[in-house]
């Protein structure tokens, strides 16, 4: 990620932690290290399960929602 200019972060929920439909200002890139997360597109009438190794590349004003799995989730994200 820093290859590519960026601020790699990491983060963590806990099981079944839900997160309300939002956007974010930048296009945001993640990655998932364990466990799993399953993003919500609602404009789209879309969703995508990752789990550990999976990329995310998600533009700018996205609107996005997400549901952790049952085991938690640990992600790696960063902003362009």
């Amino acid at each position: 990620m820093v290859a590519e200019g960026l601020d790699p972060y990491v983060w963590s929920n806990e099981p079944l932690y839900t997160y309300v439909a939002h956007t974010h200002p930048r296009h945001k890139v993640l990655y998932v290290v364990q466990g799993s997360i399953t993003f919500g597109l609602p404009e789209l009438g879309q969703s995508l399960t990752m789990k550990a190794g999976d990329r995310l590349d998600l533009p700018a004003d996205t609107l996005h929602d997400a549901h952790v799995g049952a085991q938690g989730v640990v992600c790696l994200e960063g902003y362009k």
